[in-house]
């Protein structure tokens, strides 16, 4: 079941109105827990299985965890969960990636291996609730939470069905004491859960869908494109997949306040960005967060000098390219963005103190704050430009390799950006396009809408808290956004999420 599909809008309010007829915590998640099963069995039955296996597993290892005394029971009773839930991902996510890569290796020495792969289902969202299951573990681990008795608080706490496919990726000792306390209905909470279901909504089928069109169109066969109509697909696919994945994080973050559950933010407007740096601030914020936590630190952080930072930083980058995808190409995404940070175009911007008075924060519940994105000025510096548009370029390149076939072809696109950059009849293939039909027009439109809205917004974590326009203006301009959306959500329910794959 996907947030776009009727099935889920006449879910939501089934599930809504049945949660608040229940007046004790037990029952309210005992309540969630079915209704997340139902929705994450709606791709296949066959999952709710190995999502249950994973909880029950932890959650027995994260109470024995509680009561070891011994250094070495904790060790083993870590590593039992680590093993689990690493083999899990591996055995569905990567055994034929590996497979593969050691049978093209072993062709290259002369040895010709048998092909062994496994005809098997990637389950939807494993990659979310296995690192949120793990970050309960580790955290009993290092004392930073204690293991809760209630098998019931864990399992809405793993199974929570807005953010359980493609997060926010959240940690126990922020979501789990929320199923344990008595909550009740909060109507400003649910006006603001509401707008942002509704902005998600907009991004994702108004937006991301319809530049999902020409990215496909252009990415396809990409040998036989020109470099500035793939440099323009490139824009839009970067586009995209902020939409896409942003408008998902929203609904599931709206969704879970219409429950009283307050989730962490997931971005904070990353294409105002003015380094790689910042961007990784910004962008996929619970994952960032989660690979700093539990890869980047335990391996020794920013100690011990330059270079092993520079190394360690490398290194949580190519885990973190790996975790997208089984792919050379996202190996290369993860380690060209590693290099960049590393290399110190990460700390090349410095927020200023008098910033910090106006930040935003990841989430109700987050400790860190997030200055305001380009800084104060309505109108930007041409510095500040120049920064933003710089760091744009980067992730954009970057994007190839995501979003390309393979390695080769991401190699192939990103040489005809620079083949093409002073060929004539490669340009005039972009300007024919552009005025051969809406697809262009309706594109640039909508970026420039998107780019506009965002930036006026930016103070604020949603673009449609409007709490300083007249409230006829206000709701004139939820109407326009939502009767927007309705229209062209009436053909389809909608493309799938982008980040279902991974």
């Amino acid at each position: 079941m996907t947030f776009t599909s009727l099935t889920f809008i006449c879910f939501l309010p089934l599930v809504f109105a049945l949660y608040w007829l229940l007046r004790t915590p037990r029952r309210q998640n005992l309540l969630l827990i079915l209704a997340s099963y139902l929705f994450y069995g709606w791709w296949d039955y066959r999952f709710c299985a190995l999502i249950l296996f994973s909880s029950v597993l932890d959650f027995v290892l994260g109470w024995y965890l509680g009561q070891a005394k011994s250094k070495r029971s904790r060790r083993l009773l870590l590593g039992g969960s680590l093993f689990a839930n690493l083999g899990m991902l591996g055995l569905f996510k990567y055994f034929n990636f590996f497979a593969e890569s050691f049978s093209h290796l072993a062709t290259g020495f002369g040895w010709t291996p048998g092909s062994v792969t496994l005809n098997i289902v990637l389950p939807v969202g494993i990659s979310f609730y296995t690192f949120q299951t793990l970050s309960y573990s580790i955290d009993i681990y290092r004392g930073k939470i204690r293991a809760t008795k209630n098998i019931l608080d864990y399992l809405a706490f793993v199974s929570f069905f807005p953010q359980l496919v493609a997060g926010p990726i959240e940690r126990a000792s922020h979501l789990l004491p929320q199923f344990e306390k008595q909550r009740c209905f909060d109507q400003q909470m649910a006006r603001s859960g509401g707008r942002l279901i509704l902005w998600g909504f907009f991004k994702k089928i108004v937006i991301a869908d319809r530049l999902g069109v020409i990215v496909d169109q252009f990415y396809t066969q990409p040998e036989l494109v020109s470099g500035p109509l793939l440099a323009f697909a490139t824009v839009c696919f970067a586009f995209q997949i902020y939409c896409d994945f942003s408008a998902y994080s929203d609904i599931a973050i709206g969704t879970g306040r219409l429950f009283g559950i307050r989730l962490m933010r997931n971005f904070a407007y990353p294409y105002f960005s003015q380094s790689v740096g910042e961007f990784w601030r910004r962008w996929h914020i619970s994952l960032s967060t989660w690979f700093r936590d539990y890869v980047y630190i335990p391996l020794g952080g920013s100690q011990r000098g330059a270079f092993r930072r520079s190394r360690n930083l490398l290194a949580t980058f190519v885990v973190s390219g790996l975790w997208h995808g089984a792919g050379w190409q996202f190996l290369a995404w993860g380690g060209v963005h590693g290099s960049m940070v590393a290399s110190g175009h990460g700390n090349r911007h410095r927020q200023k103190k008098g910033q910090q008075e106006s930040a935003i924060r990841k989430g109700d519940g987050g400790r860190d704050v997030i200055p305001t994105p380009g800084g104060e000025r309505n109108i930007p510096t041409v510095k500040t430009l120049c920064n933003m548009a710089l760091t744009f370029g980067i992730v954009c390149l970057c994007w190839v390799f995501f979003r390309a076939a393979n390695i080769q072809d991401s190699f192939l696109i990103i040489g005809r950006f620079f083949t093409d950059a002073f060929s004539y009849s490669a340009w005039q293939e972009l300007l024919a396009f552009a005025g051969e039909g809406k697809l262009f027009k309706r594109a640039v439109m909508l970026l420039g809408f998107l780019v506009v809205v965002e930036w006026i917004q930016r103070r604020q974590m949603c673009p449609l808290d409007l709490e300083w326009c007249p409230a006829p203006l206000r709701w004139t301009l939820y109407t326009i956004v939502l009767w927007g959306t309705l229209y062209y959500m009436m053909p389809s329910a909608g493309q799938q999420f982008i980040y279902f794959e991974f």
